[in-house]
């Protein structure tokens, strides 16, 4: 853990985990409960937490991909639409974050 908060990679990988999972917390649980309870609460305290994290992604995916020099037609463009389907930051982080260089 204390690897992940040491690098730039490990920063992307760690707020990828949490982006994931706010949003599995997010289409799992509060959207359901919203909907079939008619109980937003949920909704209104995940939301702005997803939506915080769904940004620091975006932002930090960019900023390592320029200081990685990733081409954007193979793989920023990839780790970018991760963060907009369920599962994607999971699968992401096996197939292409945890293979770079820690720096």
């Amino acid at each position: 853990m204390k690897k992940l908060l040491t690098t730039k990679v490990g920063r992307l990988r760690l707020i990828g985990l949490l982006e994931g999972l706010s949003l599995l917390i997010l289409l799992g649980i509060a959207v359901p409960l919203k909907y079939a309870y008619a109980d937003p609460s949920l909704v209104k305290a995940v939301g702005p937490v997803h939506g915080l994290l769904f940004l620091l992604f975006v932002l930090n995916t960019l900023q390592v991909g320029v200081e990685q020099r990733w081409r954007f037609a193979t793989t920023t463009w990839k780790v970018l639409l991760a963060c907009l389907v369920p599962f994607g930051t999971f699968y992401i982080d096996r197939k292409i974050l945890s293979r770079l260089p820690s720096q």
